[in-house]
């Protein structure tokens, strides 16, 4: 992958994790451009394969290109940030975020999106203004 693409990945994503929305800027690490279907699936590393995501959301979503809905039970896609836009999928009460489809109930139970800690984050960055996203 070159620089370029990388540069272009960021830039595209506003500097904010595509699953979960934090901003890298204020959060103190590096973020990831991450292969939305993985290589070993035959994911390419064009533009519309790409997405940033935070270290969090890049380590628990891994290679996995589903999971369970936590709701009905259904082997479920997970979010795809190139074709589907974030507000149908999820919404934010500012710090938890939901899914508001069984793609987004599925990508938020996969990704932890509401671990302790992710929601300790968010709360900071709602006091500086950064959050919501």
């Amino acid at each position: 992958m070159t620089r370029a693409i990388v540069e272009r990945v960021r830039l595209r994503a506003g500097e904010c994790c595509e699953y979960c929305g934090i901003p890298e800027t204020d959060s103190g690490l590096r973020f990831h451009v991450e292969h939305i279907v993985a290589r070993q699936h035959g994911g390419s590393d064009n533009d519309d394969n790409l997405a940033l995501a935070c270290p969090d959301c890049n380590w628990h979503k891994g290679t996995n290109l589903t999971g369970i809905d936590p709701d009905s039970g259904e082997v479920t896609l997970l979010f795809h940030p190139r074709r589907q836009p974030w507000p149908d999928h999820f919404y934010s009460d500012s710090p938890r975020i939901y899914g508001s489809s069984n793609c987004g109930r599925t990508t938020v139970w996969l990704l932890d999106m509401n671990s302790p800690i992710r929601l300790q984050h968010r709360k900071w960055l709602a006091r500086l203004g950064e959050w919501p996203r």
